[in-house]
């Protein structure tokens, strides 16, 4: 059941999908998903919830891969968006659009979307700190700026190469935050 609401939730809007359409791609009746899950809106969170499980499992993953190396770590971050953004369909970035159809704040979904991206934020400002940068929570924002600008540019096509461009894009911003390179741009007219 949660696997046809994903695909239809992601490929056809949460909005667009009923619960009659969910059941019919699950082969089970509605009374049937009812009883696994509350509400279509129970089962939204329950999707988005397995959609950032992975997104902290990537992230996991980056940090074990480049342990003791936050720089490599947040450019990996970019590498992994980039790569995600040449995978997804023409429907772009699942949080995007379900921001996009979850206009009440208060919704439990748009929520739990606000939550992962307070994190994120949070998670990448430590790593600007770890990684010595200045202000690490203003070039947290920097990047994830960058990252949420790459993921709305894949969706409509705006920039080629983004998986090129931003890890490339992110790099730089690492390398101008530095502290000696930072005193180094200030000092020039």
């Amino acid at each position: 059941m949660l696997a046809a609401a994903a695909e239809l939730f992601y490929g056809e809007g949460i909005r667009a999908t009923g619960v009659e359409a969910i059941a019919a791609r699950a082969c089970t009746t509605k009374m049937a998903l009812y009883r696994h899950f509350q509400s279509k809106d129970a089962l939204i969170v329950t999707w988005l919830s397995q959609v950032t499980a992975q997104y902290w499992k990537t992230f996991d993953e980056i940090e074990a891969r480049h342990p003791d190396d936050p720089r490599a770590q947040i450019v990996a971050w970019a590498e992994f968006v980039a790569s995600e953004t040449a995978t997804w369909s023409h429907r772009g970035c699942p949080f995007v659009n379900s921001i996009a159809e979850l206009p009440d704040r208060e919704h439990p979904a748009r929520q739990l979307i606000e939550q992962h991206k307070a994190r994120q934020a949070e998670r990448l400002a430590a790593l600007c700190k770890a990684a010595g940068l200045c202000d690490p929570e203003d070039t947290a924002g920097e990047i994830l700026f960058l990252l949420e600008g790459a993921q709305v540019a894949a969706q409509n096509r705006a920039v080629p190469d983004i998986g090129k461009r931003l890890p490339r894009i992110v790099a730089a911003v690492i390398e101008r935050q530095l502290p000696a390179r930072r005193g180094a741009v200030r000092k020039s007219p």
